[in-house]
């Protein structure tokens, strides 16, 4: 039996990601997804919308369902 996964190259927040500290976000997501880390990527609040910065994911973690990436984010480009 397979194990459903789904690969992303941006970071979509939809308005759920979770500031731990100065420039570090923490956000989950259902399902299990596999993200790029340690290079920079866009984050953007919805798949339309234009990109509201670049991050750097340090951490993935899957479990019961779920992904939970902790990223930096290293350039905002816009403060909305």
């Amino acid at each position: 039996m397979g194990m459903p996964l789904e690969l992303n190259t941006i970071i979509v927040t939809k308005g759920n990601e979770n500031r731990i500290g100065d420039n570090l976000f923490l956000l989950e997501k259902t399902g299990y997804r596999l993200y790029p880390i340690d290079i920079p990527i866009d984050v953007k609040r919805t798949m339309d919308s234009d990109s509201s910065g670049t991050a750097i994911i340090q951490k993935v973690e899957w479990e019961k369902g779920k992904t939970t990436i902790f990223y930096q984010l290293i350039s905002l480009n816009s403060t909305n």
